[in-house]
């Protein structure tokens, strides 16, 4: 089944693509890579007020992992608008995670399952990633969770 068809088998629908905060473009394709610059838990272009704060004082794991989750949706709308589809993406190379945690949370690599599981839910076995995850004092806009991306593009 391709990526768009199982994005909407799962009732997942992307956003539009909110611009960089910053200095930076939204995603840089070189050769068969896409690498995708970090996207927060935005939510119709706003931070989501569910998913501000650290994990482990303001927020839950759970609501961690539904952070994580959102911005890897987030992700994949910056991979859609630079590609054109994801149906273009072969696979999912390697995510990255960075876990605004509250001092003494160690639990960063469940929180990041958010986003691993719905690559896998939306490439299947391609899906499947080399993944770095680390725990930071802070975030821009007090996001949450911030995740990044390399996919292997046709």
């Amino acid at each position: 089944m391709s990526a768009e068809s199982r994005l909407a088998e799962l009732g997942i629908e992307l956003p539009s693509t909110p611009a960089p905060l910053a200095n930076y473009v939204p995603a840089v394709r070189v050769g068969n890579l896409l690498i995708v610059s970090s996207q927060g838990p935005l939510a119709n272009g706003a931070v989501d007020p569910a998913h501000r704060g650290k994990v482990g004082a303001e927020l839950s794991i759970d609501a961690g992992k539904a952070a994580a989750r959102l911005a890897a949706i987030n992700v994949l709308a910056q991979a859609r608008a630079a590609l054109g589809s994801l149906d273009a993406v072969r696979r999912v190379v390697r995510l990255g995670g960075f876990i605004n945690s509250a001092p003494g949370f160690s639990a960063q690599a469940n929180v990041m399952n958010g986003a691993s599981d719905l690559m896998v839910e939306v490439f299947g076995e391609n899906g499947r990633h080399a993944r770095t995850t680390v725990g930071v004092n802070e975030l821009p806009l007090d996001f949450s969770v911030a995740v990044e991306a390399m996919f292997e593009v046709a």
